[in-house]
């Protein structure tokens, strides 16, 4: 991909407005110099989202997100910075100038926008064959008998794929060629269509488009004997990669902070017909890094719709053990043998009312699977010893005892070691949030109050444990340039200075308490002249704070 100038990227920031952007999808309420709303990326009664048009930034205080209009459209849409900023320049008028690329990468560019286009039409072909041809009328027909509508077929662009080479003879009227539609999986190499005969569902990235098929087979004389079969891995097509429906979930999942996943696409259109909004597939394999890595941008809660037989194969329980391991929340929604939830979407959605934590699910597999009881105990201490102290460890273990018919004096077997390596360096989360606190705000009332930042320059970086608030103090000083990350929290910043009403006074006092803290710090290792010298200081210095009250 071509490189956009960084002069057009500096046009674009000088020129979006964040309030317009923001109002696309949320209602906003003016609040003095600032808007309020609910938040479009966690569930909310109470409005705790603020936007600050002087300063173009955007912050939540219920889910914690905020930054200027750029990370409003990545997290909205789920993109790149360069995503965003060819969306931004469209939407305010901004014309990019790229840098010049290499032969090779111009060509390459070229091939993957023909391509691109190649799939596009496909997906359009597809469509018009499946509501206006006479051939699809058995397709018709099986899509209605699964009570699937119209009008959520069309919003997910099914189509259907006729015999022969009609999509193949098309592609070539329109200057595509033979080789283009072998790099996309949409003929074979005597020229005839890949997919024949059957109900096409286009498979798309987080972006919408279109990389590559899924077809379902119709006619028991189809030579491809797999009831779904994909389109080849490919260039723009790796299976592993996507995650069917995510393109037009993932605003309900950031909103609702959970992710609801699936076997089949066609669970995925009836949940969503019956409004269900956060959910997606995994086109019937287990959950690969890539996917996860996907959800983990929008949520960090997982909800795993499997059968029985499903849920208790390797490969599935590999990709929940991959999930646990990138910090998701796993839980299981097991559902009677022989159902899927497009039978019952009704049904489906009171059983995920009362899902079951994984390590809870995990427990009463192993215990399913064992040949007798005490090796059953083995595998289950096995997997409990692994997981750290939570409510659902806990849980897990009263289910194995339960199980296992375990005596109160066996049941300690199951918990993790104490005293080991997980827990070693651990600091109190409120000791850190506290420190955290001071230093956020302090910085705050500077950003709100900028005769303050002679006081600031006078604490060296010394003063904040934090390196992120190190920058920051750096920027407020004029010493650094922000980025991603300096935006964010300075969003943060300016908004707690707004929401909290910092005053002059309490941001004076929060410098001084800093001030505090390090002398307080410099102590603890002091002695002799010098620790006099700064107990004098200390002393003076906590005159000066009690002055305030």
């Amino acid at each position: 991909m071509a490189r956009i100038k960084d002069e057009s990227v500096e046009r674009v920031k000088a020129t979006m407005e964040i309030l317009p952007v923001v109002e696309e999808v949320v209602r906003l309420r003016k609040s003095g110099g600032t808007y309020k709303g609910l938040c479009p990326f966690h569930q909310e009664r109470t409005p705790s989202f603020t936007v600050s048009p002087a300063r173009g930034t955007f912050k939540c205080f219920g889910c914690g997100e905020g930054g200027d209009a750029i990370t409003f459209v990545r997290k909205l849409e789920n993109v790149e910075f360069v995503d965003a900023i060819e969306l931004l320049a469209r939407r305010f008028g901004v014309e990019l100038e790229y840098e010049e690329a290499s032969p090779e990468q111009e060509l390459k560019r070229r091939r993957d926008e023909r391509l691109r286009a190649l799939l596009e039409r496909a997906a359009e072909f597809y469509s018009r064959v499946l509501w206006e041809s006479d051939s699809a009328a058995g397709a018709r027909d099986y899509l209605a008998s699964r009570g699937l509508g119209e009008e959520v077929c069309r919003d997910f662009r099914l189509g259907y794929a006729p015999g022969g080479a009609r999509l193949a003879s098309r592609a070539a009227q329109e200057g595509y060629t033979q080789e283009e539609l072998l790099a996309v999986g949409l003929a074979n190499r005597r020229g005839n269509d890949y997919f024949q005969r059957r109900i096409v569902f286009p498979l798309a990235d987080s972006r919408g488009r279109v990389r590559g098929f899924q077809a379902r087979k119709l006619h028991d004389d189809d030579p491809l004997q797999a009831k779904y079969v994909n389109s080849p891995e490919g260039e723009l097509f790796r299976k592993g990669d996507l995650l069917y429906g995510l393109d037009t979930a993932r605003q309900a999942i950031a909103r609702e902070d959970r992710g609801v996943v699936v076997e089949g696409n066609t669970d995925v259109i009836a949940l969503r017909q019956a409004e269900f909004a956060p959910v997606v597939a995994s086109m019937g394999t287990a959950l690969t890094e890539a996917q996860l890595r996907e959800l983990a941008r929008l949520t960090k809660r997982l909800f795993l719709c499997f059968d029985a037989d499903a849920a208790g194969q390797d490969a599935t329980l590999r990709g929940m053990e991959l999930a646990v391991r990138l910090g998701f929340t796993v839980r299981v929604v097991p559902l009677p043998p022989g159902t899927d939830p497009a039978d019952d979407p009704a049904a489906f959605q009171e059983r995920l009312a009362s899902p079951v934590s994984y390590p809870v699910h995990r427990v009463r597999l192993e215990h399913a699977r064992a040949t007798d009881r005490e090796s059953a105990f083995d595998a289950i201490r096995s997997f409990l010893t692994s997981l750290p102290d939570s409510p659902e460890h806990l849980e897990a273990i009263r289910v194995a005892a339960d199980l296992l018919d375990l005596p109160p004096e066996t049941q300690s077997g199951l918990a993790p070691a104490r005293g080991s390596a997980r827990t070693a360096g651990f600091v109190s989360p409120r000791l850190l949030d506290a420190g955290q606190r001071l230093e956020r705000g302090a910085l705050a009332g500077v950003a709100a109050h900028e005769s303050l930042l002679p006081d600031l320059e006078l604490l060296g970086p010394e003063h904040f444990d934090d390196e992120l608030h190190r920058r920051v103090r750096a920027f407020l000083l004029g010493n650094e340039a922000a980025d991603g990350d300096l935006t964010e929290l300075l969003a943060e910043l300016y908004a707690l200075s707004d929401e909290e009403e910092i005053t002059l006074e309490t941001a004076t006092q929060l410098l001084l308490r800093l001030r505090e803290r390090r002398l307080e710090r410099e102590l603890a290792s002091a002695d002799g002249e010098l620790l006099v010298e700064l107990q004098h200081r200390l002393s003076a210095l906590r005159d000066e704070i009690r002055a305030f009250a």
